[in-house]
C-alpha cells in the first residue's frame, strides 16, 4: 500500500528575473515500511521535493499525498503524523538535549516517557549529554538529537534531508543501522543523500538530478541494467591518462572515481589488451586496467551523459 504518492509534481524559482526548475514533473510512490533514497549531487532538486511533501512549500501544479491526505488540503494533519529532519541542524542550541527533547514531545502534546521505547535505541548514546546544550554536541551526536526529536511524537513517515552529510564514516554507518531498525517497527522512511554509496542501503531509489528523476527501481535492478563493458584503469600520471582514454576511439565516457579511472566503452568486445597497447602508445606506463562490475554512481553518469555533454561534467581527479 502507497503511503507516500507523488504526481506531476512541479516547482520553480524566480530570481533575478530568470526562473529556476526546482522540480520538474516528478511522479512516484513510496510503499509501507520502505525506505526510499533520493539519490542527487546537491542542486538536484532534492531538497525542493521533501519540502513539498512536508507541507512546507507550495508546487507550483500537481498533487502529492501522505497516508491518503492531501499536502495541501490536509497539511494540520500531515504535520501531526510526520517526522522531519532538516538538512541542516535546526534545533535549539541554546537548549540542552534533554530541554530540546521535551520541548518537540509537548510540541506534539506527548511525552518522551510514552514513546520512549520508540528512540531508546538512539537515546541510551547520547543520555550521558543531557545536560550538554545541542550546540556543543558533535556532529554525531546532533544527528542522534535531531532524529529522536523527530520519532518522539511517533511518526508514520519519516522525512529526512540529507541526515548525513558533514558526520563521519562511524557515525554515517551507526545512523543506516538505526534506519534499518526504525523500518522494522512499521516506519515508512523517505531519504535524500548526496553520497552514492548509501544507495545500496535503500529499498528502492530514485536518481535525480536538475529536478528531473533518472530512474527509480531498487539498486540492484539499476546496476543490473548497467550493459556496457566497464573497466577499472590506473597509470603513473592519472590526470595524462584521464584525457588520453577520452580520445580513445572506443571511450563512451571516462571519469575518475578515487584512485582509479572508469573507462565505459561502445564496443563490449574492446579487450584489455586494446586499451593497454592504446595506453602504451600514448607514452604511459604503471598501468592496470581491470573490468569491474558498475555501481550506482556509474550508473548515475551513465545517464548523466545522455542528457548532458561529457565535457560540461565536473571531474575530481
Amino acid at each position: 500500500m502507497a503511503v507516500i504518492v507523488v504526481d506531476h509534481i512541479n516547482k520553480t524559482y524566480k530570481n533575478d528575473k530568470k526562473i529556476q526548475v526546482g522540480v520538474s514533473d516528478i511522479s512516484f510512490s513510496v510503499d509501507k515500511g520502505e525506505i526510499f533514497g533520493l539519490i542527487g549531487p546537491d542542486g538536484a532538486g532534492k531538497t525542493t521535493l521533501i519540502r513539498v511533501l512536508t507541507t512546507l512549500l507550495l508546487a507550483d501544479s500537481g498533487t502529492a499525498s501522505i497516508d491518503g491526505h492531501d499536502v495541501v488540503k490536509d497539511y494540520k494533519i500531515i504535520r501531526n503524523s510526520i517526522g522531519y529532519m532538516p538538512g541542516r541542524f535546526s534545533l535549539y542550541q541554546d537548549l540542552s538535549v534533554e530541554e530540546n527533547l521535551n520541548f518537540f514531545a509537548t510540541a506534539f502534546k506527548t511525552t518522551v516517557a510514552e514513546n520512549y521505547n520508540l528512540i531508546k535505541e538512539i537515546y541510551v548514546q547520547i543520555e550521558p549529554f543531557k545536560t550538554r546544550r545541542a550546540g556543543k554536541l558533535s556532529g554525531g551526536m546532533k544527528q542522534k538529537l535531531a532524529l529522536c526529536c523527530a520519532l518522539v511524537h511517533k511518526p508514520s513517515v519519516l522525512f529526512l534531508d540529507e541526515p548525513t552529510t558533514g558526520v563521519d564514516a562511524i557515525s554515517r554507518r551507526e545512523f543506516w543501522e538505526m534506519l534499518q531498525r526504525l523500518k522494522k517497527q512499521g516506519i515508512t522512511i523517505l531519504v535524500s543523500t548526496p553520497y552514492m554509496d548509501e544507495a545500496n542501503l535503500c529499498d528502492r531509489i530514485a536518481l535525480i538530478q536538475g529536478g528531473k528523476i533518472l530512474v527509480i527501481d531498487t539498486p540492484e535492478e539499476i546496476k543490473h541494467n548497467y550493459k556496457r563493458a566497464l573497466w577499472a584503469i590506473k597509470s603513473s600520471d592519472m590526470f595524462k591518462s584521464l584525457v588520453d582514454l577520452r580520445t580513445f576511439d572506443s571511450t563512451l565516457s571516462c571519469f575518475s572515481f578515487g584512485d582509479v579511472h572508469h573507462l565505459s566503452v561502445r564496443d563490449n568486445t574492446i579487450t584489455k589488451e586494446t586499451i593497454l597497447n592504446f595506453l602504451k602508445e600514448k607514452g604511459h606506463t604503471n598501468i592496470d586496467v581491470q573490468p569491474i562490475s558498475a555501481n550506482i554512481e556509474d550508473c548515475f553518469m551513465e545517464l548523466m551523459t545522455k542528457t548532458t555533454p561529457t565535457n560540461n561534467l565536473q571531474v575530481h581527479v
